[in-house]
């Protein structure tokens, strides 16, 4: 009855891992990315946003 719900939840824990992955390579082959930095793009990220939706209600 519930074996959906057990292999979306298997199926996301494999995304989530392989993610982990694509971050852990990228990483070595570059450097890790400080939170900092994160919270800067974040922002710059929701000012475009705001910006294209002339100030509108945020979708996401």
């Amino acid at each position: 009855m519930y074996g959906h719900v057990g292999a979306a939840a298997v199926a996301r824990q494999v995304e989530r891992d392989n993610l982990n992955e694509l971050i852990r390579v990228a990483e070595v082959e570059h450097r890790p990315v400080a939170e900092g930095e994160i919270a800067a793009l974040r922002e710059q990220l929701q000012r475009a946003r705001w910006a294209q939706t002339g100030g509108g209600v945020d979708d996401a």
